[in-house]
């Protein structure tokens, strides 16, 4: 209220006594003896009646006077309106009722007044005031600005007209630096310059408007709702605020609605170019998206991944549709075996969406076909943390043992096998690798590579004791650790493959020559 106070300071003027006090000329005629008159056409009797108007005006502006002073304004109002009705040329009754609407929040109406005020009494120092006041609060800063300067010619030294003006030149400062910053899509630096310009501007749609729009552009969707929800209550048909409502549902991923309100705002305003671009917009969105959604249903994968690639260049600014967008894509590049690509995806719809869920859980099953365990337990460690259910404990858990199987010796790697493979994959697997990496093999090598491939042939010989038996293998898969099972972990590489072979005399390495070996079975 210390805006709206200062908007009427003064209050309501007093007596009519002084420079606005009506002139009462005197009789021109006296009455006389001699003459007989007609009392109907006597002057006296207009001047009369017109003392009589008068005095009950100034009645009825002492009683706004004293509401007013009670803080009653609506009553004061209603009087004020008498006084005017009674005597329209009086320029301080417009004055009075200029500050009480000023504080009932009504400031164009009491800009309106203002300017009678002055229109009647160019020298009314208080109705220059009131007038660059509403100009201010309605965020009009170079009409205030001349308003205020007016006042100044009258009272050189008027401190309040002095601070007054600052406050404008901040305003039209802070305007231009908004004007900047939306440019370059600063929109914090817009929403703080018009929070700082609603501060003597507290009445202005348009600051409002645009600091709701840089709020949605912001993602700030339910500030921006609130300021512009605040604007329709009290102007239901503020095209901006239509459009800023809009945008919000939009940004929301509620296309349907979003455009009934772009269409409103179009009706109210058949100019808004914002509004029209962003209906444009939306439908295509819509569009582009559903037609993805039906390729993909359809199994046509490539399609649907063109689809919504061209559906991300519509519009930069939707950040909750887009996030959407990159996701669906996500899930469209594993089923094309695009694995990092789809990695790449859900990565930046989190980045527009810290909150989707859904994004964590597509590119945390991405890390787990990929192998990335560490990266697939963390994100399925933010996705139970903030959904805490059964499926998703299960689904944290699994990774979990497989990162904790993915720091163990991997057997099937060893033998180069795959996970499913059957038991006579396994012997092949284990024939194969143990007399590629067998010592005898290499006898003729560098200490270094002898070294190396003797390690090699150990690996081989535990991979196939482990995954030959069925208990161990099933503990294995499972994730255990062997050794804290008592299971014999002992291995002989040598006993192994000697069993494996049939024993002594069963198989022997000869060599023909420098580097080469042939197999002989006996």
């Amino acid at each position: 209220m210390g805006i709206l106070r200062t908007a009427a300071e003064g209050g309501a003027e007093g007596s009519m006594k002084g420079s606005h006090a009506s002139f009462h000329p005197p009789p021109l005629y006296s009455k006389m003896a001699t003459v007989d008159y007609d009392s109907s056409a006597d002057p006296e009797m207009d001047l009369t009646s017109d003392e009589e108007l008068e005095r009950e005006a100034e009645g009825f502006k002492e009683q706004g006077n004293a509401y007013y002073v009670k803080k009653e304004y609506a009553e004061a109002f209603n009087f004020y309106t008498k006084a005017i009705d009674l005597c329209p040329k009086n320029a301080s009754y417009y004055g009075n009722r200029a500050a009480t609407l000023m504080m009932l929040s009504r400031y164009r109406e009491a800009l309106e007044d203002s300017q009678q005020a002055v229109r009647l009494d160019d020298t009314f120092m208080k109705g220059h005031m009131r007038e660059g006041k509403c100009h201010l609060l309605l965020g009009n800063a170079m009409a205030a600005s001349r308003c205020f300067q007016k006042v100044l010619e009258l009272e050189p030294d008027n401190s309040q007209a002095q601070q007054e003006l600052k406050n404008a030149e901040s305003i039209l400062e802070f305007e231009r630096m908004a004007e900047i910053s939306f440019e370059k899509r600063d929109f914090r630096m817009v929403v703080f310059c018009m929070d700082r310009a609603l501060e003597s501007a507290s009445a202005c749609h348009r600051f409002k408007v645009l600091k709701a729009e840089c709020l949605a552009l912001l993602g700030r969707y339910p500030e921006a709702q609130s300021v512009a929800s605040d604007i329709l209550r009290m102007d239901s048909t503020n095209g901006d605020a239509l459009y800023v409502r809009g945008l919000c549902l939009y940004y929301e991923d509620c296309i349907d609605k979003a455009v009934q309100f772009f269409i409103q705002a179009l009706r109210m305003a058949p100019d808004h170019e914002k509004a029209r671009l962003a209906c444009r917009n939306a439908k295509a969105l819509k569009a582009k998206k559903e037609e993805g959604n039906k390729a993909f249903k359809e199994g046509s994968f490539e399609e649907a991944y063109d689809l919504y690639s061209e559906a991300l260049t519509i519009d930069p600014n939707n950040i909750k549709t887009n996030a959407k967008l990159y996701c669906n894509r996500a899930t469209v590049g594993s089923k094309l075996n695009k694995l990092e690509q789809a990695i790449e995806d859900c990565t930046k719809a989190i980045k527009l969406d810290e909150t989707y869920i859904k994004a964590y859980l597509r590119r945390a099953q991405c890390y787990m076909d990929t192998e990335q365990y560490e990266e697939a337990v963390r994100d399925y460690e933010k996705v139970y943390q903030t959904e805490k259910t059964k499926e998703h404990k299960n689904l944290l858990k699994n990774a979990q043992l497989e990162l904790k199987k993915s720091k163990r010796k991997d057997y099937y790697k060893v033998l180069g096998v795959d996970k499913n493979a059957t038991e006579d994959e396994i012997k092949k697997a284990y024939r194969k690798r143990a007399l590629m990496h067998h010592p005898d093999r290499h006898s003729g090598a560098s200490a270094e590579v002898q070294k190396e491939e003797e390690k090699k042939f150990k690996e081989v010989g535990e991979a196939f004791t482990v995954l030959s038996d069925p208990k161990k293998k099933s503990r294995y898969d499972s994730g255990h650790d062997l050794e804290d099972d008592d299971m014999n972990m002992d291995f002989d590489a040598n006993n192994i493959f000697k069993a494996f072979f049939g024993g002594p005399g069963g198989f022997s390495f000869e060599a023909s020559g420098p580097g080469n070996f042939f197999f002989q079975f006996g």
